[in-house]
């Protein structure tokens, strides 16, 4: 197979760097980190300027390696633009050690809280809060000892993700081996005030308690095989059984040796749907909360698929796949800073991130779409996308 060159990267295929002032005040506080390994005082790149040079990766079509980032970090137009000066892959490579990737975390943060609900209403109220989670594979190289996953001979490092339902957006982000267990990474980063909405994999009755502890509530699916003793079974309302609910019911649940971890009654919706396929399937879905309308319950487990839509947007649209860095904190500092690259996506369109506005965005960063073209195409999306609509 004929070996194709990508081609030289030159100053007019970068545009659009007036969108990086925005992240201006919150990457100047990344200048004075990693400062301490710098022990002869000759440091050329800092934390701010190469978390700058490796958002180009997520915005520019061109820049794909790490090899374009330092080809573009030549580039005169680059330097003055992004405040640095032309780099090695040498100081790449140190940089993904020298730079602590948690410093990234207070700027999810900020830009999470900043963005607004795209849904309003009476089921927006109910289910204010409505955070989905999971977690998902990265592919890693074999010399990558730290990413275990499954046996010595797979490698895999695994990002867990909260995604924010209502808002669109991912407002919460870790990373560990393959085999990282989701149920601590989830215990770990328990904030108050979230209806958290959780698989079968998630299904740990101390998990459920610790978050109701934490001040939230869940909606989570548990096992057909599950046990509980049933307090009280609920009338079902028209509403509930056109959403497919066939029980709804107050429980004490676990059995003998479980039933003891959790301090209070919680909820049993049973829901009738069926998969991708058409095949019939039961859910089980238990929630803390007794308030809902047992068809809003349903309505949360369906919204959980926005985290698994998340992804695909994550890996195969904006392009996290290829890992620029074969240590953890390299890779920790890649997933924050692509996090960061979509919740700046969701500010400046003001909607959820789709395909068609990538590629617009793609063409203005390329320098084929002026501003007035990629303003309008914003103006032109609709409103309030579906939460279970693809990417």
């Amino acid at each position: 197979m004929a070996y194709h060159r990508r081609p030289d990267i030159h100053a007019n295929n970068l545009c659009g760097f007036k969108y990086f002032g925005v992240l201006g005040p919150l990457l100047d506080r990344l200048r004075p980190l990693g400062t301490e390994s710098d022990h002869a005082g000759n440091r050329k790149l800092f934390f701010d300027q190469y978390a700058r040079l490796l958002l180009l990766q997520f915005f520019s079509p061109i820049v794909t390696s790490l090899r374009g980032i330092q080809q573009a970090s030549q580039l005169d137009k680059v330097q003055k633009q992004l405040g640095c000066s032309r780099v090695s892959l040498g100081s790449f490579s140190e940089a993904a050690s020298d730079f602590n990737a948690e410093a990234l975390h207070p700027i999810i943060a900020e830009l999470a809280s900043q963005a607004l609900p795209l849904a309003a209403g009476k089921e927006a109220d109910a289910l204010r809060g409505l955070t989905a989670v999971d977690g998902s594979l990265l592919p890693a190289l074999p010399k990558m000892a730290w990413a275990l996953w499954v046996d010595n001979q797979h490698r895999a490092a695994k990002m867990h993700v909260h995604f924010d339902v209502l808002k669109g957006v991912p407002v919460e982000a870790t990373l560990t081996h393959g085999s990282g267990s989701e149920t601590t990474q989830l215990r770990n980063t328990l904030q108050p005030e979230r209806l958290y909405v959780i698989d079968r994999g998630y299904a740990d009755y101390r998990l459920f308690q610790d978050i109701i502890d934490a001040g939230s509530a869940f909606v989570g699916r548990i096992k057909s095989n599950a046990v509980w003793s049933v307090v009280e079974d609920r009338p079902l309302s028209a509403e509930a059984k056109a959403a497919g609910v066939r029980r709804d019911c107050i429980v004490r649940l676990g059995g003998p040796q479980s039933g003891g971890v959790l301090k209070q009654p919680l909820r049993i919706v049973e829901v009738h749907t069926s998969d991708s396929h058409g095949k019939p399937i039961i859910l089980l879905l238990a929630t803390s909360r007794l308030d809902l309308d047992a068809e809003l319950v349903a309505l949360a487990y369906r919204y959980r698929w926005t985290v698994e839509l998340f992804f695909r947007w994550f890996k195969r649209i904006l392009g996290c796949r290829h890992l620029l860095s074969n240590k953890q904190n390299g890779v920790t500092i890649q997933l924050y800073l692509g996090i960061i690259a979509s919740l700046l996506i969701s500010l400046w369109t003001g909607k959820k991130p789709t395909k068609r506005t990538w590629e617009m965005l793609q063409w203005y960063f390329l320098g084929y779409a002026t501003a007035a073209e990629l303003q309008q195409h914003i103006q032109q999306l609709p409103e309030h996308a579906q939460a279970d609509q693809p990417v």
